[in-house]
């Protein structure tokens, strides 16, 4: 496993929520990652870790490959690969968000 798949795999497993978007929490650089972090702070995460993908383009790449899947942000809850803004937003409106969210401890 290379450098920066053992770090992703680390960062998703070592922390209960962890968004791989573009810019930051404060800045998101992208409609995508502002919608993803808009979504989770109106549902009440207070344990998410952000990782900013335009820090790192082998990060960016990685993590890509690490989860199959073509597109950021990416959302990962208690481990596993949840999706991205879209599929936030739908979990959102369905309740199921706040559900997965409560049952990984990310909430006050």
């Amino acid at each position: 496993m290379s450098e920066v798949q053992e770090f992703i795999r680390q960062t998703v497993t070592g922390n209960p929520v962890v968004l791989f978007m573009k810019g930051t929490a404060q800045m998101p650089q992208c409609g995508f990652s502002g919608r993803a972090i808009q979504i989770l702070k109106a549902a009440g995460v207070t344990k998410l870790v952000t990782v900013n993908v335009l820090d790192d383009d082998e990060v960016r790449q990685g993590i890509k490959e690490f989860s199959n899947w073509p597109t950021i942000p990416q959302l990962y809850v208690s481990g596993q690969f949840v999706g991205g803004s879209d599929i936030i937003a739908e979990m959102n409106e369905s309740g199921e968000l706040l559900t997965t969210l409560k049952d990984a401890g990310a909430l006050a």
